[in-house]
C-alpha cells in the first residue's frame, strides 16, 4: 500500500504542475521567478519523505522543506506539503473508500500535538512563503505554546490553508474532489479537469495570497473574473479549445505579478484526494 500512496503522491505534485492554471506555474507557462523543472524537482524529492511512516506528522514536514530547499532557491511548495501530509498520513490507515479517507482525516487532525506546531513552525520559516497566515498569530521564531490544530483554528479566518485544518479539508472533499470526478469523467482527461478545479476555487474563495500581498480589493476581483473564465471554460465540449482564453487570463494575472498560490494548493491537494480514490 505504502508504494501505492507514494506514486499518488508524486502523481498529484506532478499533475497540478502539468495543467495549466492561469496565474500559476505550470507546464504551459513559467512565472514568479520559479520554473516547471524547480517544481518537479520539489516533488521528486519531497514524496518519499511525506510517505514516511515511522516520522511524525510535523518531521515529514520540516524534512520535506529542507531536501526541498537544498535543491531548489524557492518556496515551491510549502503550501502543498501542509496540505498532503495529513491527507497521506490518512490514508495510511486506509482509504478504501471517500468516507474512509475522510474520516481518518479527522482522525488524524485531532492527533497533531505541540511538538508537530514546532516542527511546522521551523518549516515555515525556513520555507519564508509570501506570508502564511498562521505567522500572523505566532511568531514562528519561537517554540509554539499550543497544538498545531489550534494555530491553524486561529487563522483560519484569513487562510484557506489553516482552514482546511478547521473544517476537516471541507473545500477539498466536497468542492475540489468533485470537480476533477466531475469533469474527468466528461472529457476523459485529469489534466483539464484538474484545471476546472482551479478554477472553481479562484472563482468560489478569496485566493489567500493574493489577499495577503494585495489586499481583499484585488482578490475579490480576480475571483470575479475567474468566475466568468470558468463558466467559459466548463462549458466547453473541448477543453483545448478553450487555451486562447486560458493563455489570456495567465497574462493578465502574471503581468500584475498575481499568483493564486493557494488556490493551486488546494487543487494539488483536491487532485491527490482523487488519485487516491479513483482505483
Amino acid at each position: 500500500m505504502s508504494s501505492i500512496i507514494e506514486a499518488a503522491v508524486l502523481a498529484s505534485f506532478k499533475g497540478d504542475i502539468e495543467a495549466f492554471k492561469p496565474g500559476n506555474v505550470s507546464s504551459y507557462s513559467d512565472g514568479h521567478n520559479m520554473t516547471v523543472e524547480d517544481f518537479i524537482i520539489s516533488a521528486e524529492v519531497s514524496s518519499p519523505i511525506l510517505c514516511q511512516q515511522d516520522a511524525s506528522f510535523g518531521e515529514r514536514i520540516l524534512s520535506s522543506v529542507n531536501a526541498t530547499r537544498n535543491l531548489v532557491s524557492c518556496n515551491t511548495n510549502l503550501g502543498m506539503l501542509l496540505l498532503f501530509t495529513p491527507i497521506i498520513m490518512a490514508a495510511q490507515k486506509g482509504y478504501k473508500t471517500l468516507e474512509k479517507l475522510h474520516t481518518n482525516l479527522e482522525n488524524t487532525l485531532d492527533s497533531l500535538t505541540k511538538d508537530d506546531a514546532n516542527y511546522v513552525f521551523k518549516a515555515i520559516s525556513l520555507a519564508n512563503p509570501g506570508g502564511l497566515g498562521v505567522v500572523s498569530e505566532h511568531d514562528v521564531n519561537q517554540k509554539p505554546n499550543c497544538s498545531l490544530i489550534h494555530a491553524m483554528k486561529q487563522a483560519s479566518y484569513r487562510d484557506s490553508i489553516a482552514l482546511q485544518y478547521s473544517n476537516n479539508f471541507t473545500e477539498v472533499f466536497q468542492q475540489g474532489y468533485p470537480a476533477i470526478k466531475r469533469f474527468d469523467k466528461r472529457w476523459n482527461s485529469v489534466k483539464w479537469a484538474t484545471v476546472s478545479c482551479y478554477l472553481v476555487f479562484l472563482s468560489s474563495i478569496r485566493d489567500s495570497h493574493i489577499e495577503r500581498k494585495y489586499g481583499n480589493e484585488i482578490a475579490e476581483r480576480i475571483k470575479i473574473k475567474s468566475g466568468i473564465i470558468v463558466e467559459k471554460f466548463n462549458n466547453s465540449s473541448n477543453p483545448e479549445l478553450s487555451i486562447e482564453l486560458l493563455k489570456g487570463f495567465d497574462r493578465e494575472l502574471k503581468s500584475k505579478n498575481y499568483n493564486p498560490g493557494t488556490s493551486a494548493d488546494l487543487t494539488a491537494a483536491s487532485l491527490l484526494v482523487y488519485n487516491l480514490i479513483k482505483d
